[in-house]
């Protein structure tokens, strides 16, 4: 199994949400929630309507842990929430086929794929690169590898460090400044 890294140029998260609002605002708030939250696929595409719509937290058991987490939705994500939920029913899935149903990982997984791809951004990408966006750019903002283990749920520091990366920039680092 590939291991998939986070998208670490803000400018291709940007260039990447912008290429998705043009082509699918469902595409485009998936992503969206998965670089703000941290979330796995499987939790993002379990919300339903009523999970989000005119909150201000975001509540879940994930389905990986079984366990309850619960955090803000941010200021970023709730005119995005509002707009793509008006008229919609609070038991519907959140993000739905063109067949209304529910829409599955490996469907997140092309669409997630295919956009790099069509935009030329050289990342192993799969669907956990937007959680590793996410721990990623949380870690360079905060540098609080504990306070991102423990919104990610990991056992240890060095754990969450190797999950976003952190741990091969600073190899990377290391031997590129090194020189006998």
């Amino acid at each position: 199994m590939t291991t998939v890294e986070p998208i670490r140029d803000k400018k291709d998260i940007e260039k990447l949400e912008n290429f998705l609002f043009k082509q699918n605002k469902r595409d485009h708030l998936i992503f969206v929630i998965g670089t703000n939250c941290g979330l796995r696929i499987s939790d993002i595409l379990a919300l339903n309507v009523g999970d989000v719509r005119g909150k201000n937290y975001i509540q879940i058991v994930e389905q990986k842990t079984k366990k309850y987490k619960k955090f803000p939705i941010n200021e970023k994500l709730k005119p995005l929430i509002a707009e793509f939920v008006k008229g919609r029913r609070d038991k519907e899935p959140l993000f739905l086929t063109r067949w209304k149903n529910r829409l599955d990982r490996v469907a997140a997984y092309y669409m997630l794929r295919n956009a790099c791809e069509e935009l030329g951004l050289e990342v192993k990408v799969g669907t956990h690169t937007m959680r590793k966006t996410f721990g990623y750019h949380h870690y360079q903002k905060f540098k609080d590898v504990v306070l991102l283990q423990k919104i990610f749920n990991h056992s240890s520091p060095q754990i969450t460090l190797r999950y976003i990366g952190i741990e091969q920039d600073q190899i990377d680092y290391s031997y590129n400044n090194f020189v006998l």
